[in-house]
C-alpha cells in the first residue's frame, strides 16, 4: 500500500476536486498521510492566479521534493495549465497533470508507476504521459465531471457546477488556466448532492470559476442563465437545509432574480459580489464590464430582497496606474457599501496578461500602504455587521468542536455566516439551533445562547 500526501492551493473549486482526487486514492486503497509526514506520492492542487500563487506551488513541489527525493511528485492544475513548460521544466516534478484531466489521475499515476517499475524510460522521462495530462484547456467543452462522496467537513459541501470564464479581465490569467464556460449536468449534481444529503450534509455551497454563468453557452446575457433553475431543484432534495452561493458576478443580480432567492427559504442572505474597486476608471482598465453605480444599484436590489444580508467581496489596490485620487475613490465606496467581508489583494503582475504591461506599475511599498488601510477599514466594517446581530433571534448549524482559552465550544455559522460558539461538552455537529447572539467571545466569533437545549 503505497502513502499519498496532499496539499491544495487556491479556490474553492481546486478544494472540491482536490477532495474528489483524495476520496479516489482512499477508495483505490492508498494510504493518505499529512502532507509533512514522508510519503511515497505527493499531490499537490495547485494555484495560477497570482505569480505569488506560482511561487507558492513551486515552493510546495519543492519542498515535497525535499522531504523524500525518491518520492513521486504530482503537480495538479492550473499553474501546470497555464506555465507547462516551465512545469515541464522543473527537476521536483515528476508527474504534470492539467485541469480537465483530474478525474483521471489513478489512471495516469498508475501508468507512471508501471513505466517507472519497468524501466520504460520513455513514459518516465514524459511528465505528460505523451500528451495524455495536459490538454489545450481553450479548445475543450468537455466538463470535468466529478462525483463527491465526502468531504473533510461533515456538515457542509462546496459543490463544482460550473467551470472556466469568457470575461478575461485585463489583470486575470485564469480564462487561459481554466478555459471557455462550461457546465455540469444538473441531473449529475442532484445525484451528488442527494448522496451527500444521505450521508448527513445539511448545507451545500454551489460554486464554480464563474458560477453566474451556469447554463451558459456564450455570450453576456445573464438572463440566459440557469442558475436559478438550480438553485430551485437542490432546494427540494430532502436534509439539505441550506444552500450557499459562491461569488456572483454583479451583473446577474436583478430585481427578479434577488426576489425568487428570497422566496427560498434555504438560501442563504450571503452573497459575495466581486468588486475590485470603487473606481470607475481603474474598473475600466481592469475590463470589468460594470460601473460602480451598477454594482451599488446591485447591492440595494440585494438588500431589498433580504433583511440585512452580508454582503463580501474582492479589492485589488495598486492596479496599475492606480492614483492616489482613484484609491480614495474605492475606499469612499467600501464605506459606503458597508461590507459584511472584504478580501484585499496587493495586484500582483501576472505575465500573460494585458495588465502586466501597462503603465503606470505601483511600487511595492504604495501597494502596501492602500492594502492596510483596507484592511482596517474592513475589519471596521465586519465588527460593526457582527454588532448588528446583537440580541436577535438567529439559526446556527453547528459543525465542530474548537477550544478558546482552555474552555471547549461548539462552533457554527448563522445563515449569514457569521461566526457562533456554545460552550458545551455535548458534540452538536449537523444540528441547527434557533437562539441568540449574545456578546463577542473573540473578534470574529459570537457567543451563542440557544433558545431550547
Amino acid at each position: 500500500m503505497k502513502s499519498v500526501a496532499f496539499h491544495n492551493l487556491g479556490c474553492k473549486v481546486n478544494g472540491y476536486e482536490m477532495d474528489v482526487m483524495l476520496q479516489m486514492l482512499q477508495e483505490k486503497g492508498y494510504q493518505v498521510v499529512p502532507f509533512d509526514a514522508k510519503a511515497d506520492i505527493y499531490i499537490i492542487n495547485t494555484c495560477t492566479v497570482t505569480n505569488i500563487a506560482d511561487r507558492k506551488s513551486r515552493q510546495m513541489l519543492h519542498r515535497a521534493k525535499k522531504m523524500n527525493p525518491d518520492a513521486v511528485v504530482v503537480a495538479v492544475g492550473c499553474y501546470v495549465q497555464a506555465g507547462k513548460e516551465d512545469a515541464l521544466r522543473d527537476m521536483s516534478i515528476d508527474l504534470a497533470i492539467g485541469n480537465n484531466r483530474k478525474k483521471n489521475l489513478i489512471s495516469i499515476l498508475e501508468e507512471y508507476l508501471a513505466g517507472k517499475k519497468d524501466n520504460k524510460m520513455d513514459i518516465v522521462d514524459d511528465k505528460t504521459l505523451q500528451g495524455k495530462t495536459i490538454i489545450d484547456i481553450n479548445q475543450t467543452q468537455e466538463f470535468e465531471n466529478m462525483q463527491l462522496v465526502h468531504t473533510a467537513e461533515h456538515t457542509r459541501a462546496f459543490i463544482k457546477v460550473q467551470d472556466g470564464c469568457n470575461q478575461f479581465c485585463s489583470y486575470c490569467i485564469i480564462p487561459y488556466a481554466r478555459g471557455r464556460i462550461r457546465s455540469r449536468n444538473e441531473a449529475e449534481i442532484i445525484r451528488e448532492i442527494g448522496g451527500l444529503a444521505a450521508g448527513g450534509y445539511r448545507e451545500v455551497v454551489l460554486t464554480g470559476i464563474h458560477l453566474s454563468s451556469y447554463g451558459m453557452t456564450g455570450g453576456t446575457d445573464f438572463s440566459k442563465s440557469l442558475l436559478l433553475p438550480l438553485i430551485e431543484n437542490v432546494s427540494k432534495i430532502e436534509g439539505i437545509e441550506r444552500i450557499r452561493l459562491g461569488s456572483l458576478e454583479p451583473r446577474i443580480i436583478t430585481s427578479e432574480f434577488a426576489r425568487e432567492l428570497a422566496e427560498n427559504d434555504k438560501v442563504c442572505p450571503h452573497f459575495h459580489l466581486s468588486l475590485q474597486s470603487g473606481s470607475n476608471t481603474v474598473l475600466n482598465r481592469m475590463n470589468r464590464k460594470y460601473s460602480a453605480e451598477e454594482y451599488y444599484e446591485k447591492v440595494c436590489i440585494l438588500r431589498e430582497a433580504f433583511q440585512n444580508p452580508a454582503i463580501t467581496t474582492d479589492v485589488i489596490t495598486g492596479f496599475p496606474g492606480e492614483t492616489e485620487q482613484e484609491f480614495q475613490e474605492t475606499k469612499e465606496f467600501v464605506s459606503k457599501i458597508g461590507f459584511y467581508e472584504m478580501h484585499i489583494f496587493k495586484y500582483s503582475k501576472r505575465k500573460g496578461t494585458p495588465a502586466a504591461s501597462m503603465k503606470g506599475q505601483i511600487e511595492e511599498g504604495a501597494k502596501t500602504l492602500r492594502s492596510n488601510e483596507l484592511i482596517k477599514l474592513g475589519e471596521q466594517m465586519s465588527r460593526k455587521y457582527r454588532e448588528e446581530f446583537l440580541h436577535k433571534e438567529v439559526e446556527v448549524l453547528f459543525e465542530e468542536e474548537k477550544e478558546i482559552d482552555g474552555r471547549k465550544y461548539q462552533i457554527g455559522h448563522t445563515r449569514e455566516y457569521i461566526k457562533a460558539a456554545y460552550p458545551t461538552q455535548e458534540n452538536l455537529s449537523g444540528q441547527i439551533f434557533a437562539g441568540k447572539l449574545t456578546q463577542f467571545l473573540k473578534s470574529d466569533i459570537l457567543l451563542f445562547q440557544p433558545q431550547i437545549h
